[in-house]
């Protein structure tokens, strides 16, 4: 199958399944983010460490769904916010198992274990804060969010490869050689186009200067989260980090800006008293 098929007929697969689980219900939400989360645990833990150490790589990622769950259940069902103090103790177990690990050449790799929590687990497990409203599920933000993600991804992928050979002067060639220019501020044009358009078309309580310049600051940090995660593989030589999604590579290249740029756009909104 031509590449460009493969990539539109599984891109267009990605995309249902992730407005279904943005909008049909918070069980569905939560059984997309965990999976989400735990495939791309398991795809950091594959690049930086092969298939060393797994019942410490278990123990993490029960970390980071644990984190998620209870969350989870702050959020939509008013457990007390306490009880996710619960998601350090596998953390905990997985620091206590390192004591017991024979093989102590590779010791550094348990730095790794612990940064895909922080890098990937967090930010995934906080998405909650961003559904839930007075205990009811309503996804349309993050859907908003996402919308703006994949604009600029298009749009640098499109404005990059047709306008690439006449402005090609590289972004962060020491790291992503294909990344231009032409595509960053392409990718910017198309997300500020879509919230623009989502601002007029879709109920988002925003007005059109805080659109502007979310669309702005997400592009920004989508971008540089896209640069981090093609940092690690430029270091361990890997050029996908799965194969989960034909033509497109595993979970971790298509979320890849998500980590840096939602967290990024909550933050905006909570701090200029929006959300």
């Amino acid at each position: 199958m031509n590449n460009t098929v493969k990539r539109t007929i599984s891109g267009v697969a990605f995309v249902c399944i992730m407005l279904a689980g943005l909008t049909v219900s918070k069980f569905l939400f939560a059984a997309l983010i965990m999976f989400i989360m735990g495939v791309m645990m398991h795809e950091f833990y594959t690049i930086t460490m092969k298939d060393r150490y797994k019942f410490s790589r278990i123990l993490a990622i029960l970390s980071g769904e644990t984190l998620f769950v209870l969350l989870f259940l702050t959020m939509a069902y008013d457990v007390q916010a306490k009880y996710v103090a619960i998601a350090i103790l596998p953390t905990i177990i997985v620091m206590v198992n390192s004591l017991y690990v024979k093989d102590k050449t590779e010791f550094g790799k348990f730095s790794d274990i612990y940064t895909a929590i922080l890098y990937i687990a967090v930010p995934l497990s906080l998405s909650n804060l961003i559904v839930f409203f007075n205990n009811e599920f309503n996804g349309h933000l993050l859907l908003y969010f996402f919308i703006l993600i994949w604009a600029s991804d298009i749009g640098g992928f499109v404005f990059g490869c047709s306008l690439g050979k006449y402005f090609p002067k590289k972004l962060f060639p020491e790291i992503s050689p294909k990344k231009t220019w032409v595509g960053f501020w392409g990718g910017m044009f198309c997300s500020v186009l879509a919230a623009v358009i989502i601002k007029f078309t879709m109920c988002i309580d925003i007005s059109l200067f805080h659109a502007i310049v979310l669309a702005v600051i997400m592009d920004i940090a989508g971008v540089y989260g896209d640069l981090f995660e093609s940092q690690w593989k430029r270091y361990y030589l890997v050029k996908d980090s799965g194969v989960i999604i034909p033509g497109h590579g595993g979970l971790l290249d298509r979320f890849d800006s998500t980590l840096f740029s939602i967290p990024i756009g909550a933050l905006y909104l909570i701090l200029m008293n929006i959300f």
